[in-house]
């Protein structure tokens, strides 16, 4: 496995159990607002059962924003290298690998830290379509293109 299938996997990965869990939280709040629903009542019953209900509608924002993820993450070819910088592109700047892909945490693949930036970001859009030995400057940081895969 290559070192851009390692991080695509790892991605990946990171965003189903995302899902996972954020889906599993919402089916503990749903039984158990049907479950308090069935011997409550009273005032404090109803704030309960509406505090409940606000949590599950942060947590489904939270799902929907992570399934995004997914299908953004579906749609890159981790086989696929191009001279230009597209979605997928794993790129080195800087001494820095980013991963043109959607915003995610920073992960340590074979002792090297990668970055998950969208194309859309500040960074992101000024890699888009350039090739290696670009230069550009960002918030008075000059960077450089050394390599894309």
């Amino acid at each position: 496995m290559t070192f851009k299938e390692k991080i695509y996997s790892h991605y990946t990965q990171m965003v189903q159990d995302r899902i996972d869990v954020f889906k599993d939280m919402i089916s503990n709040l749903t039984e158990d607002s049907k479950n308090d629903a069935k011997g409550s009542a009273g005032d404090k019953h109803e704030t309960a059962l509406s505090m409940m209900h606000i949590e599950q509608e942060k947590l489904t924002t939270k799902l929907k924003e992570a399934i995004e993820q997914k299908t953004i993450l579906d749609k890159i070819d981790p086989l696929k290298t191009t001279e230009n910088i597209v979605l997928g592109s794993l790129v080195k700047a800087n001494g820095i690998y980013l991963y043109v892909s959607v915003a995610l945490p920073k992960i340590t693949i074979d002792g090297i830290n990668v970055i998950a930036l969208s194309p859309q970001s500040p960074l992101g859009n000024h890699l888009m379509g350039n090739k290696a030995g670009f230069q550009f400057e960002i918030n008075k940081t000059h960077y450089t293109i050394e390599s894309v895969e």
